[in-house]
């Protein structure tokens, strides 16, 4: 993968560690730490994806994501270090690809570059295809690639309320009101450990894809292209 991706974060420690993990995915990376600075790399370097932190001096990340959605798609991965700006974020609809909250997992981060590369075929990301699901209501099964994946009644349930809307994030609570019609009182955490054990069941799978994401703070999308 010969991506080019534009960091765009103002603390050193965080730029160098996606710099590392980032060039060990085979990616190249230019940092910069400026806001006002943005707009003409990527003018200039054409990168395809930029990681964008909402505070950097001089022009914050939300009001660099909203001037360039006015003329260019290229994918935007935002960074925040709150978790409440991750509702912010979503409710302004920036039309930023995907939202992720400080600290993070770096081999997360490029793992959700990977995905929205392969989605939008920026940076000779290679070729996946989506993969195949089908949904068996009636008799709920679930085939993957040809390849039945056993699942309980909840986890099937989650898996079909995800493939609805692929992309979109679901609060946990959200979740929960969709997959238990019975309205019992469990913990939103409940799917915390519901989505580990699908995403361990898809993983037979699929072994090299990730496509359950976890959005820090909010809940979960998943994403099969």
């Amino acid at each position: 993968m010969n991506a080019h991706i534009l960091v765009a974060e103002d603390e050193p420690k965080i730029a160098g560690l996606l710099t590392d993990y980032l060039a060990a995915a085979g990616m190249q990376t230019t940092v910069i730490d400026d806001g006002a600075a943005v707009a003409d790399a990527i003018d200039t370097l054409a990168p395809d994806l930029v990681v964008l932190d909402v505070m950097l001096p001089h022009k914050d990340g939300m009001t660099i994501c909203r001037e360039l959605r006015q003329h260019s798609d290229l994918p935007v991965v935002m960074l925040t270090a709150r978790v409440e700006e991750i509702d912010r974020l979503l409710g302004l609809e920036l039309g930023a690809d995907d939202y992720i909250c400080k600290p993070f997992s770096p081999r997360e981060v490029v793992a959700r570059i990977k995905a929205i590369l392969r989605r939008t075929g920026n940076g000779a990301a290679g070729d996946a295809q989506a993969p195949r699901i089908d949904i068996d209501e009636p008799r709920m099964r679930v085939t993957v690639e040809g390849q039945r994946v056993e699942l309980t009644r909840v986890e099937f349930k989650l898996l079909q309320t995800l493939l609805r809307h692929p992309g979109r994030v679901y609060r946990r609570d959200e979740l929960l009101d969709l997959i238990y019609d019975d309205y019992r009182e469990v913990s939103d955490r409940t799917i915390d450990s519901h989505v580990k054990n699908l995403r361990r069941k898809l993983e037979t799978a699929l072994p090299e894809r990730d496509l359950i994401h976890a959005v820090y703070g909010v809940g979960y999308k998943i994403e099969v292209d």
